[in-house]
């Protein structure tokens, strides 16, 4: 188990996390969310030890994670830690990266890891290519496996695909957390992409003004967004009292209410449109499955 314990951390005098605490158990995966600067990141490397806190303690099981005050060399051999920089060795191929820290003694075992990883991050067809020859997004691929190569006991990941474009994201997310999962890794992802967490995580946490302001299921969190910045991270929301915090997608165009407004634009999202409209003379926003005309009046069921 990962168990935070009343961490807080400032950077040259300026706070950057207070009071922060939650546990993981062996295997689940937890998606840490929050706006850019809240300190997703800075709480990843805290977990990898590669700073010193200032207040609190970490554990992994019986293991307490300590910063480079105390380690000459930071991190720990059952912990990986997959940055937004990627440390790979460009003049060697891909393969050879993947299978930079698996024994030599086992040949054979060794080209079977190397494959099976390839297979996770949809790269076999680039095994042999070097790894200054491909994209930003390639390479991040090769940084997730490489990772994962000797079977870590915790994977830290920052950012993990946000190199990678929409056509390779949304497979490679299945490929790489069904592994984690299979294999029992516990997973720590540090993300602003609800996609990244909604449908692989078993708990979410939420940072804002340096402190854990909420944490639950992804289910729970949509279900029950207490703030609107939480409401944001899952898709356009709209503050109507008094009903409270309401997703464009549980407002209904209905042939009759009293709840009126005035359309004025509709952006196509694919399989709907995105209605913009004003509401007693507030913005709000509501799925529907057609465009529709401009200050034409509807009525609305929430």
């Amino acid at each position: 188990m990962l168990n935070v314990l009343n961490l807080s951390f400032s950077y040259n005098k300026t706070p950057i996390l207070k009071n922060i605490s939650f546990k993981v158990k062996v295997g689940e995966h937890l998606s840490i969310i929050g706006e850019s600067g809240s300190g997703k990141s800075t709480l990843i490397k805290l977990l990898y030890g590669e700073y010193n806190l200032n207040k609190g303690r970490i554990f992994w099981k019986d293991t307490q994670i300590l910063g480079p005050a105390y380690n000459l060399v930071v991190g720990y051999d059952f912990m990986k830690y997959v940055a937004q920089e990627f440390d790979l060795m460009p003049y060697t191929s891909v393969a050879e990266n993947i299978g930079a820290f698996l024994s030599n003694f086992y040949p054979k075992e060794k080209q079977e890891r190397v494959n099976e990883l390839l297979e996770v991050v949809e790269l076999t067809h680039l095994a042999n290519t070097k790894v200054k020859l491909l994209s930003g997004g390639q390479k991040q691929r090769v940084a997730l496996a490489r990772a994962i190569a000797k079977q870590p006991e915790i994977i830290l990941l920052d950012e993990p695909f946000s190199h990678i474009d929409n056509f390779k994201k949304q497979s490679l997310r299945r490929s790489l957390f069904k592994y984690l999962k299979e294999k029992n890794i516990t997973c720590i992802v540090a993300t602003h992409d609800k996609d990244d967490a909604i449908s692989f995580s078993d708990k979410m946490i939420v940072i804002n003004n340096k402190k854990i302001i909420a944490s639950g299921t992804p289910e729970q969190l949509y279900n029950n967004p207490k703030t609107p910045l939480i409401a944001s991270f899952f898709g356009e929301f709209n503050v109507i009292e008094p009903y409270g915090i309401i997703y464009a997608n549980q407002i209904k165009v209905v042939k009759k209410s009293d709840l009126k407004a005035t359309v004025k634009q509709s952006y196509y999202k694919g399989n709907f449109y995105l209605i913009e409209a004003d509401f007693n003379g507030k913005n709000i926003f509501f799925e529907h499955q057609h465009e529709l005309e401009k200050n034409i009046t509807v009525s609305l069921l929430i």
